[in-house]
């Protein structure tokens, strides 16, 4: 659904009193600003790693960010955050960001820029989390933060369905199959490097997020005056996302006291 795009329309008779020409649903965000500063950042930090590469002979922001058990178990964990910046080949950022450029602009528009940024966060959070828990590959990359995205999208559109018509059920069946194939293709195929808990992590990161904080859309106003708004208040968001960050957090210590105490 489009951001200013009319939802149903009421043509008043010669029998009837004026009803509202359109309900409209008012974008919370005109430009995707905050997707589009991802894609910077992250293109940027690209550069950096090649620039490291082909100066250094390695490439030191990946050593010093990306998902390494041993470093997070030694206290570095920021690790469970950054490798969201960080990406292996040309091919592997172009592929994330072209995702994130397809799914990041549509839907920061309906979630704001607050709540996109919080929901990109924590799905990486929560994706990096998990790849530490069942994982002991290192891995970096942006797709758990854009699996988070995916999982949002498809909740965004099962609680509003309502709007969405008869367009509601090829949307969600075409966001299931792009998780099941994804998914698929990664516990498949083992040996191609693919951060299969960690697409996992980000996707159920997202889809909590998303569940008690995305957009619910109601009509609000006084009759004729009628618009869409979207019912989550600053509070809901808010707590949804320190709830999510802090279930995560405690896998994360729980997996932490469990392996430091181990002889």
């Amino acid at each position: 659904m489009n951001a200013d795009q009319p939802i149903s329309e009421n043509a008043p008779t010669p029998e009837e009193p004026r009803r509202p020409a359109a309900l409209t649903l008012r974008a919370a965000a005109e430009r995707p600003v905050v997707t589009y500063t991802i894609m910077g950042i992250t293109i940027l930090v690209f550069a950096l790693q090649f620039l490291s590469e082909n100066v250094l002979g390695g490439d030191l922001l990946a050593a010093l960010g990306a998902k390494i058990n041993q470093a997070i178990l030694a206290g570095e964990f920021w690790r469970l955050i950054t490798p969201v910046l960080l990406h292996g080949n040309p091919l592997h950022i172009l592929v994330n960001m072209y995702a994130l450029y397809g799914i990041g602009r549509g839907l920061e528009r309906y979630y704001g820029h607050g709540r996109f940024l919080a929901l990109y966060l924590l799905g990486g959070f929560a994706g990096n989390v998990l790849s530490f828990v069942l994982s002991s590959a290192p891995s970096l990359g942006s797709s758990t933060a854009i699996f988070g995205l995916l999982a949002a999208e498809g909740v965004l559109v099962y609680h509003n369905r309502r709007w969405f018509g008869e367009q509601f059920r090829p949307v969600i069946l075409n966001i299931l199959g792009i998780a099941a194939v994804n998914l698929f293709i990664g516990f498949s195929l083992r040996n191609i490097g693919i951060d299969n808990w960690g697409h996992l992590g980000g996707l159920v990161g997202g889809l909590l997020f998303a569940w008690f904080a995305g957009p619910r859309w109601n009509v609000s106003g006084v009759y004729p005056e009628l618009r869409v708004t979207d019912e989550r208040s600053s509070g809901q968001i808010l707590s949804a996302f320190l709830g999510v960050a802090f279930v995560f957090a405690a896998i994360t210590l729980v997996t932490l006291f469990t392996r430091l105490s181990q002889p």
